[in-house]
C-alpha cells in the first residue's frame, strides 16, 4: 500500500549526546514513508560522524551541511529546500517521537482534510519523570498571538494545501512560533490530536534563565515581524509571559 511521503526536518548543532536517540525514534516509526533531512549547522563536536553512522543504517536519512553557523531558522530552511514530501514534520535533535506518531497524525490529517495539526506531548525535565502537556484542541491566528500551544516536535503541515512554508529568519528564538502564525494566516484553524506522541527534553541550558532576552524576542516577533502596534505588542508580551509561566503547571 502506497503512502504519502513525510519530510522530517531536523536541525543539528553539537548534538552528539542526543541525536542518536532522536534519529532512532524516527527509524522506529510504524509509518514507513518518510525521509529524515538532518541539517547540520557547522557542528564542532562529532555529530557528523554519528549522523553518518546512522545514515549507514537507513538510506531514508539525508545529511545537509553548512560551512558557516547560520542559526536555527536558516538551518531548518536548508532542509525544507531539499524536502520532497507532501507533509513537512519537525523534530529537533534532542527530542523523540512515539513509534505511531506519524501513522496516527497522517491518517488523522487525511481523514479530516486538515492541513495543519499538532499533538499532546510529554515534557521531560532534567531526565526526570515526564509530565504531560495538553494544549488546546484547536487554534487560530488570533488566539495563537496570546499563547503558542504548538510544540515544534509535534507540528505537521500539508504542502498540497500550503506549499512549502519556510521559517522566518528575522524572528530569532521565535522562528517556529512565527511559522505557525504564518500558517494560521492561511488556514482557519490548526487542529490537535489528543494523544501524547512525542517527548520534549528540557535540559539545564533549556530553561529560560534569560527571561529578559525572551521578552525582547517576543516583543520583536509581535512588533517587527507581525507588524502589530507598539502598545498592543507590549500587552501581548505581558499575556504571553503569564501564559508561559503556567504552561507546564
Amino acid at each position: 500500500m502506497f503512502g504519502y511521503l513525510v519530510s522530517i526536518i531536523m536541525p543539528s548543532y553539537n548534538s552528539s549526546s542526543t541525536i542518536k536517540r532522536s534519529v532512532l525514534s524516527v527509524i522506529n516509526q510504524t509509518y514507513p514513508y518518510w525521509e529524515l533531512i538532518i541539517s547540520d549547522d557547522c557542528s564542532k563536536d562529532n555529530s557528523l560522524q554519528i549522523i553518518n553512522d546512522l545514515i549507514s543504517l537507513d538510506s531514508r536519512i539525508v545529511l545537509v551541511t553548512s560551512s558557516l553557523n547560520t542559526g536555527a531558522a536558516a538551518t531548518r530552511n536548508r532542509a525544507i529546500t531539499y524536502a520532497r514530501g507532501r507533509f513537512i514534520a519537525f523534530l529537533d535533535s534532542d527530542d523523540t517521537w512515539e513509534p505511531d506518531k506519524l501513522k496516527i497524525q497522517i491518517d488523522y490529517m487525511l481523514k479530516n482534510n486538515y492541513p495543519f495539526t499538532y499533538t499532546n506531548y510529554f515534557v521531560n525535565k532534567y531526565n526526570h519523570k515526564a509530565t504531560t502537556y495538553k494544549p488546546v484542541s484547536r487554534i487560530n491566528y488570533h488566539k495563537c498571538l496570546y499563547n503558542n500551544p504548538i510544540g515544534c516536535l509535534t507540528a505537521v503541515y500539508d504542502t498540497n494545501f500550503l506549499g512549502k512554508i519556510y521559517m522566518p529568519e528575522n524572528a530569532p528564538k521565535r522562528e517556529d512560533y512565527a511559522t505557525w502564525l504564518n500558517i494560521l494566516k492561511k488556514v482557519e484553524y490548526g487542529y490537535k490530536i489528543d494523544e501524547c506522541l512525542a517527548t520534549y527534553y528540557v535540559g539545564n541550558n533549556s530553561l529560560s534563565s534569560r527571561k529578559l532576552k525572551m521578552i525582547k524576542h517576543q516583543f520583536h516577533l509581535y512588533y517587527s515581524v507581525e507588524k502589530i502596534s507598539f502598545f498592543s505588542s507590549l500587552f501581548l508580551v505581558l499575556v504571553y509571559s503569564l501564559n508561559k509561566l503556567f504552561k507546564y503547571k
